[in-house]
């Protein structure tokens, strides 16, 4: 049976307040619930409904999964209204004879007329963001179908209370209403302004927002069918995460697109896309997997849609032979989705990925080719480590996100080796992981959660960057084919359920022969990592003692004591004859390198050769003093980069200058040919002058050597195109003198340009924006040229996010204010614009919104989609280097102390970034 979507059918009611006397209505009919049951079946905690609140709490979680199995959602949608879509929901289920009250999680804009079993179930309550469904009504004397009891097996979810009992098949009908709105609805809407404002829609339900949508079993591990029905205008193109079975024109011109249903999957990773959008058929020749991109209009000349879906089918391919297991669902398209807010989003059969970052406005680096290739490996990795395997709750996070970006870095590795992949994931992935987990705020990889309403929090470079990092660890201890052998197995075991850390960990563990159990214990249950330091005695020219001394990185309330275990591998390089290199197993907090005992004391001593490792490894102070002088002429394009990185370690921990840090870099850039160390390098120098280096003649001298080093690469048409734009880009972002100004200009006016091409549209919008930092005279007039200028899609981003940087106090509030108290103002451009209002040369004019950007962080939790917090606070914080902005941070945490435990450790990562900072600055 299914139900029309046509909105006059339901009851509408909309979505009220919390109430006492609904409280207590809700706790009579719980414990007559558990009258009814018997004290044999009311008498156990997996049969006894917990108290509700809002959200979706571990015991309600726990309670639901021992409960209900078989789940299969048909949903039905208009979205022909441009702020309502008027739904309905039929979800049939297995459901445990001996459970309490039926609960939902629902946030949306008005619940219509429930129905169980095809009767009217009138006194169901809507209370806590939750729709309640009295027990009575699942009761065998007061079905309405004639179903029988059945005691069918589950499905392969583990879900199974495993005592025999009865279970019986239900349906039960909820009428709804969803917002549609451009920020803050689980319906998203972007009015394209080079369309004629023509309308797209798409959902984004991760982690908990499949109950803004609708009615729903919203976690992880109650895994469902879903069979979509969306009736959209007439000349609109629907993407659900089905295959399309069917289409019908409607009276009034409308069309309803029907589905086929799709596997079990997680209420989070359902999703729709509907809107005028251009499709690109991929090609389906010799069985591949059925692909399409989905591209607004306005946007589709730009798109690289052949290359886009090639390496999406190169990645599903290689992926298949590696996991040793198919593709597991019926097809996988791609949607570039406009002012998305993440990178990409791995709904099953419909990846969603930001259009901002996928169509290149001008002529793309290496680095941002990988990157946007890295990107796609990661989201159809996740088909497999996510979508077939989920986790069983989102305490788990890292379990999809550290593998998808674990295997994104060998799927780039296999199929582009000329890009080097591990050098890449030295020099991007781990260094955000290295940061946090410096910090106070830093927290296990394995993150406690109550709540589902929480789990926005534990995303970050915990899961995306140290889980990987850990992963790649994990492998060179159990060894590739080993570990390989194990995830294949974790995959069969789990295919289409869910699954935990422990669970994976033993699997590789049996696959290898080998107790991870302290491996587990100290990289996914402890917070924080260990800082490596190589010791080294020398006797007649021969090593006595070589040492790695392990101590943690910070110093935590209720750190487990003991060494990190793990393998290493240690080079010690000569600068005559052969290196030698040898396998190190950690022993404890003092490891002695046995092997390296007796041979010729080397020039340098690299103790994580490869990045096997995971922690901060310091040279020993000759090996500091070697690389100092030979970095930039190792052969090894990884072993050069991890020179340079132990430089820079080696600035944060105050133990190297960073004037002269910058010196070595701007001297060594002549003659880097490779693109991503220079990116990087010329990166960290760029910030360590303006973050770590005070006023003054140091940094004036610098600055002007830098800008001067800059032009010149700029110009330099021996260099390849990134080299030169990795330099156009830094310079834009850090011109400073009046000198560099001047260049600015002219290459705004075309009067220079970057090796005889001219500045396309995001870079001429990055010198408007510096212009507009700097207060450079005619600078608000050139951004309005550059407004008028730019008719392409992108313009009004590219504008709000300059006028962003305009350095005065009418523009800051007003920005401040928009930020907070504009609905129609899309979540992405207010975090590309963070930056340029947060401009540190605008320290003194933003100190004032230090403390209020704090004041609203749990708003902002609660209102805001997933990375929008730490963003929020590493912008406000990060934009300032004084000890009173220090100071400014330590007094709003002292007067909250009942500030939330996730919010806090927000907070203290970018304080203790800031305190960095001001340690360096007055060494």
């Amino acid at each position: 049976m299914s139900i029309e979507h046509d909105a006059h059918a339901f009851s509408a009611t909309p979505r009220p307040a919390p109430r006492p006397a609904l409280l207590l209505a809700g706790a009579c009919a719980l414990l007559a619930a558990c009258a009814a049951l018997g004290d044999d079946q009311a008498g156990t905690d997996a049969m006894t409904l917990p108290p509700l609140e809002p959200g979706v709490s571990l015991e309600l979680a726990r309670h639901r999964a021992a409960t209900l199995r078989d789940v299969a959602y048909e949903l039905t949608l208009d979205v022909r209204d441009s702020t309502r879509a008027p739904g309905s929901v039929a979800i049939t289920f297995a459901r445990h004879t001996g459970a309490s009250d039926l609960v939902l999680d629902f946030r949306g804009v008005e619940l219509g007329a429930v129905r169980v079993d095809g009767q009217p179930a009138p006194d169901a309550q809507w209370r806590e963001d939750h729709v309640v469904i009295p027990a009575a009504y699942f009761s065998a004397h007061n079905r309405a179908d004639g179903a029988t009891t059945s005691s069918g097996a589950p499905n392969n979810t583990p879900q199974d209370t495993g005592n025999g009992a009865d279970w019986r098949q239900h349906r039960i009908e909820l009428g709804f209403t969803a917002a549609i709105a451009p920020a803050g609805a689980s319906i998203i809407r972007f009015d394209d302004p080079a369309d004629r404002n023509a309308r797209y829609l798409y959902t984004l339900l991760v982690p908990s927002d499949a109950q803004q949508l609708f009615p729903v079993f919203d976690q992880p591990d109650l895994k469902a069918r879903f069979r979509w029905r969306i009736t959209a205008p007439a000349g609109w193109r629907v993407l659900t995460n089905g295959v399309l079975e069917d289409t019908t024109t409607l009276p009034d011109g409308a069309v309803r697109w029907d589905f086929a249903p799709t596997e079990p999957i997680s209420t989070y990773l359902a999703a729709f896309a509907a809107g005028p959008w251009t499709v690109v058929e991929g090609d389906e020749r010799g069985g591949a997997t059925p692909s399409s991109l989905y591209v607004r209009r306005s946007r589709a000349r730009e798109a690289d849609a052949d290359t886009l879906l090639r390496i999406n089918r190169d990645a599903l391919e290689w992926l298949e032979r590696y996991f040793g297991h198919p593709y597991p669902f019926a097809k996988m398209d791609l949607l570039l989705a406009p002012a998305f807010p993440f990178g990409g989003m791995e709904h099953v059969g419909a990846i969603f990925y930001n259009e901002s970052r996928f169509i290149f406005r001008e002529r793309p680096t290496l680095a941002e080719r990988v990157g946007r290739a890295a990107t796609i490996y990661h989201e159809v990795a996740h088909q497999w480590f996510g979508d077939l395997v989920t986790m069983r709750w989102f305490d788990d996070l890292w379990l999809k996100e550290g593998f998808a970006t674990f295997m994104a870095a060998k799927l780039q590795q296999e199929l582009h080796p000329e890009s080097g992949a591990w050098k890449t994931f030295y020099l991007r992935t781990k260094p955000p992981a290295y940061s946090v987990d410096a910090t106070s705020g830093t927290s296990p990889v394995w993150q406690e959660l109550p709540s589902l309403d929480l789990a926005k929090s534990n995303y970050g470079p915990i899961v995306y960057n140290k889980a990987p990092a850990v992963l790649k660890q994990l492998e060179f201890l159990v060894g590739e084919d080993r570990f390989r052998a194990g995830v294949q197995q974790f995959l069969r075991r789990y295919a289409y359920g869910n699954a935990t850390w422990q669970e994976l960990l033993a699997t590789i563990g049996e696959a290898a022969d080998m107790d991870l159990t302290p491996f587990g214990e100290h990289y996914f249950l402890r917070a924080g990592m260990p800082i490596v330091e190589t010791e080294l005695r020398v006797e007649d020219g021969r090593i006595r003692e070589l040492a790695l001394v392990q101590r943690p990185a910070r110093n935590l309330p209720g750190d487990r004591d003991g060494a990190w275990p793990g393998k290493v591998r240690v080079r010690l390089g000569y600068d005559e004859g052969d290196d030698v290199v040898f396998d190190v197993t950690f022993a404890g907090q003092r490891t002695v390198v046995e092997q390296a005992v007796g041979l010729p004391a080397p020039a340098v001593i690299f103790p994580n050769d490869g990045d096997y490792g995971y922690g901060l490894f310091l040279p020993d102070s000759a090996s500091a003093a070697w690389m100092l002088e030979h970095a930039a002429g190792i052969g090894d394009d990884l072993r050069r980069a991890m020179a340079w990185g132990a430089l820079w370690d080696l600035v944060r921990e105050a133990r190297l200058a960073p004037e002269l840090y910058v010196e070595r870099v701007l001297a060594a850039l002549p003659n880097e040919a490779d693109e991503q160390i220079a990116g990087v390098i010329l990166n960290r120098a760029l910030d360590a002058l303006e973050r770590y280096i005070p006023p003054g003649a140091a940094q004036e001298r610098l600055q002007r050597m830098a800008e001067r080093t800059l032009l010149a690469r700029m110009d330099d048409a021996s260099l390849g195109y990134g080299l030169r734009k990795a330099a156009q880009d830094a310079f834009l972002a850090t011109a400073r003198t009046p000198e560099a100004v001047a260049a600015l200009e002219a290459f705004l006016d075309g009067r220079r340009t970057l090796a005889g091409e001219p500045l396309g549209r995001p870079s001429r919008w990055a010198a408007v924006r510096r212009l507009l930092a700097l207060d450079a005279p005619g600078a608000r007039s050139r951004l309005e040229a550059e407004r008028e200028r730019d008719t392409s899609p992108e313009a009004q981003r590219s504008a709000f996010i300059a006028g962003a940087a305009v350095p005065d106090a009418e523009a800051k509030a007003a920005y401040f204010a928009r930020y907070l108290d504009d609905a129609t103002l899309n979540e992405e451009w207010v975090t590309a614009s963070l930056g340029a209002f947060n401009d540190p040369l605008h320290a003194e004019l933003t100190l004032e919104y230090l403390r209020p950007a704090l004041e609203k962080s749990e708003w902002i939790r609660d209102n805001r989609r997933i990375f929008f917090l730490p963003s929020w606070i590493a912008a406000f914080v990060g934009g300032q280097t004084s000890e009173r902005a220090l100071a400014e941070v330590d007094a709003f945490l002292a007067a909250h102390p009942e500030l939330p435990v996730d919010i806090r450790k927000r907070i203290l990562q970018a304080r203790d970034e800031l305190e960095r900072t001001v340690r360096i600055r007055t060494r």
